[in-house]
């Protein structure tokens, strides 16, 4: 026996362990509790939600404006509240949706326990279970081989080696890798936090909002912002110090000119569009397994669709056995028969041929198998030698057939009528390494694939909104390409037969640019694909539900696979359609545009509102340097911390929140952050100038003994805010343009309701103030229109549409 409270691993019954050594395993914690969550608990959710920079910094100016101007002066502060209850509760809704779909996408592994077979969650397997493999199967834990039936393993997620690796008894198993042919039995060795793939598997699974490209450029506004806020904030201190020595009067100010260079906002309103679009996805079966493919989802302009389980649906119909040569169909059928028995991991082809001759009452009459050639997706065909009768293949006419051969030939016909098309052949010899030798070609095997109904009206849909799509397939090229016919899509009538594709990636990159329907494809040859498109700088989707999609699922910008394909694909893959309904996703990408599109939206609005922040600040800082040098009346700040609160409410959060949620179908587009400035730098300009220049007049016409001066520098800003807005909130609807209108109408109502003018400190402007504010928003608006029409000159895009 062991130490205390250790497992002795002298396990080596073929039976597995018992419920005794299962339950001692359990009991000294040697269990698979590698974690792997797709959410964040509840305490990092609330967490990530209250403790962030930017709460932080409005707090503590929150606490300055109550200290020296009142509670109203800090209005600005229930934007932390409102932070922290809608990020929150639109998390958690996220939360639940996720949790509850990845229950319906987990995988069971296989074990044999008492000499059963029982199928358990990963986190239930316990050191020294007997583990059952079969193609598409994904190791969970490491340990080493005990069975094996011409087992193949796809280490290339490990190792980056595409190359399958045969497992003899004896070789280890690692977890991250995946089965691709033959089936076997390994013992679990290290489990849970031993595993190696344990901690690669914790990192890459793990909640993941804040490392998207967008979440980035966010993140390098408010760094910059904060660098700005100090320097901006002594600047406005010693500017007031001119005109007062109030302190309370110039700290305010400060305040007031600090708040709307805060993009408090934008961070909620990113959060809580990504969990919008998470739970919205979700109530169509769509599981994101990482947030971040949201965005991907919107930038995908090339899709890659893999025909079997995509364009087709699951399960196939043997149309026709037709015997060729001397072969007589009884001979056909028993040998189909036999090797479908000897099959113990079949393919959905040879599912589809036990099926047919099951309905036909034909059952293997006999026939031992004395060695099984597993189907692997690289060499096409699958088979096995059998005592007294020989070996039988059956695989693709092209691999197993020499050319010219008129049975190919035939093949070639009937596959250009979008059959699949497979080749009984004898042979001489075969194995997994050298091929076979004298192939004698005995029937063939054609079989009907069963299109999806939602097909064509889904690449119509791609088609319309400027999204490229690729066929990739394992089929006869031929075959391929017929079924593109019936699907309309365009160059379905010049397939390519993915053998004789060019070796150099920039000749294949070309070749990709022009052609649309490829055939034959190896698992390697699909992910040389993506890597190719992307090249030539395309975002490449790719969906996929078997072992031979997984290496190019991984390298795509985003992965699909389907809910009932392999538990490899589904664990690399980004997005999980569970319904395996290849009519979501113009859903799915519609969504992913509507989230990043207003996302842009909000920020446009939120850095038009630094930007003129920051303008107004160093306009009033310079402005009061040159009166104290000239000796002219010094500026004080034309507004209070309460101003501002109601023309951000009025032109930026509200509107924001309810543009966060609009549908938007417009393909985003790279390089979030020049997007952004090219919009919010002039409009911020724009908003800045004319509303500096008016107060200034103001002043000069009303003296400082007045709130009026201030009255017209916010009905300006105001007014230009929502200028800005109408422009960002582009293209129109009905309900945007009422939101605008209403927007527009808020100051009005406040200017003239005493008590909303008394709360909010202003008061109702002289036609003075209206005609001086009218005539600042004219020059603003003159000002957009000059930038629009400076860059349409010289090429380059204009403000957003």
């Amino acid at each position: 026996m062991g130490e205390p409270g250790t497992v002795e691993r002298a396990v080596g019954s073929a039976d597995g362990l018992t419920a005794a050594e299962v339950a001692e395993r359990v009991a000294a914690g040697a269990v698979n509790h590698a974690r792997r969550r797709t959410s964040r608990p509840f305490s990092q959710i609330l967490h990530a939600n209250l403790v962030t920079p930017l709460n932080a910094v409005i707090g503590v100016l929150a606490v300055i404006a109550v200290t020296f101007g009142g509670w109203k002066q800090a209005l600005f502060a229930l934007v932390i509240v409102a932070n922290i209850l809608i990020g929150t509760l639109q998390e958690v809704r996220a939360k639940r949706t996720l949790d509850k779909l990845s229950l319906l996408n987990a995988t069971t592994v296989k074990v044999r326990r008492d000499g059963q077979v029982a199928e358990l969650p990963p986190d239930q397997l316990v050191r020294d279970d007997l583990v059952l493999v079969e193609p598409g199967d994904r190791i969970v834990v490491d340990g080493p081989v005990i069975e094996s039936r011409n087992l193949e393993i796809d280490e290339s997620l490990l190792t980056g080696e595409a190359d399958p690796v045969p497992k003899v008894a004896g070789d280890g198993l690692r977890s991250g890798s995946f089965v691709v042919a033959g089936s076997g039995v390994f013992r679990a060795e290290q489990v849970g936090a031993e595993s190696y793939a344990a901690k690669l598997v914790e990192e890459a699974s793990r909640f993941a909002l804040a490392h998207s490209d967008l979440r980035e450029g966010i993140n390098r506004f408010i760094k910059l912002i904060t660098w700005l806020i100090v320097p901006i904030a002594i600047l406005l201190v010693i500017s007031q110090l001119a005109y007062t020595a109030d302190w309370r009067a110039i700290i305010v100010s400060t305040v007031a000119g600090i708040v709307p260079m805060i993009p408090e906002g934008l961070v909620l309103l990113t959060s809580v569009a990504f969990a919008v679009g998470v739970v919205r996805l979700g109530a169509r079966r769509c599981l994101v397994q990482e947030l971040p493919a949201i965005e991907g989802l919107a930038r995908t302009d090339v899709l890659c669709l893999d025909k079997t389980g995509t364009l087709t649906e699951g399960g196939m119909d043997v149309d026709e056995l037709r015997p060729v040569g001397d072969t007589d169909e009884q001979r056909v059928r028993e040998a189909l028969a036999a090797l479908a028995a000897a099959d113990e991991t079949p393919n959905p082809t040879m599912r589809a041929v036990a099926e047919h001759l099951d309905a036909a009452g034909v059952t293997n009459s006999g026939w031992l198998a004395e060695d099984v050639l597993p189907f692997s997706s690289a060499r096409k065909w699958s088979g096995a030698a059998f005592a007294d009768h020989g070996t039988w293949l059956l695989g693709a006419p092209e691999v197993l057939l020499d050319s010219g051969d008129p049975v190919g030939t035939e093949a070639d016909r009937l596959a250009s009528r979008g059959l699949r098309v497979l080749v009984l052949v004898t042979a001489d010899s075969a194995s997994t390494a050298g091929g076979a030798a004298g192939v004698v070609p005995r029937a063939l095997v054609i079989v009907r694939q069963r299109l999806r109904s939602t097909a064509a009206a889904t690449l119509a849909y791609f088609k319309d909104q400027g999204v490229a799509v690729k066929i990739i397939s394992g089929d006869a090229a031929i075959s391929v390409g017929a079924v593109a016919r019936q699907l309309g899509i365009d160059g379905a009538d010049e397939p390519v037969d993915a053998r004789h594709l060019p070796a150099d990636p920039d000749e294949l990159a070309d070749l990709l640019e022009r052609t649309t329907v490829f055939g034959r494809v190896q698992p390697h040859q699909k992910q040389a694909f993506v890597k190719a498109l992307q090249s030539r700088g395309h975002t490449v989707a790719m969906t996929g539900d078997g072992v031979n999609d997984v290496l190019a699922l991984k390298d795509a910008d985003l992965g699909i696979a389907m809910g009932s394909g392999s538990a490899a694909s589904r664990s690399v893959a980004q997005v999980v359609l569970l319904d395996d309904e290849f009519a979501t996703l113009p859903h799915v990408v519609a969504e992913g545009r509507r989230v990043i599109g207003n996302i842009g939206r909000v920020a446009d609005l939120f850095l038009t509102k630094t930007t003129y922040a920051i303008g107004l600040a160093l306009f009033i800082a310079l402005g009061a340097t040159f009166a104290w040098i000239t000796g002219r009346s010094p500026l004080p700040y034309p507004f209070l911390p309460i101003h501002q609160s109601l023309i951000n409410a009025f032109t930026i959060g509200i509107p924001a929140f309810l543009l966060a949620l609009a549908p938007t179908f417009d393909r985003a587009k790279p390089d979030f952050v020049k997007h952004v400035l090219r919009f919010a730098v002039p409009a911020g300009i724009c908003c800045a100038v004319p509303t500096g220049i008016v107060y200034l007049v103001a002043l000069n016409h009303h003296g400082t003994g007045t709130v009026l001066p201030q009255v017209t520098a916010t009905i300006t800003l105001f007014g230009l805010a929502v200028v800005a807005l109408a422009l960002a909130a582009r293209p129109y609807v009905w309900w945007k343009l009422i939101l605008v209108g209403a927007c527009a109408a808020a100051l009005a109502v406040v200017l003239a309701t005493p008590p909303l003018a008394d709360f909010f400190e202003l008061e109702g402007p002289t036609p003075w103030n209206l005609a001086a504010a009218a005539i600042a928003i004219g020059a603003g608006m003159a000002g957009y229109a000059g930038f629009w029409f400076v860059r349409r000159r010289v090429g380059a895009a204009p403000l957003r549409n």
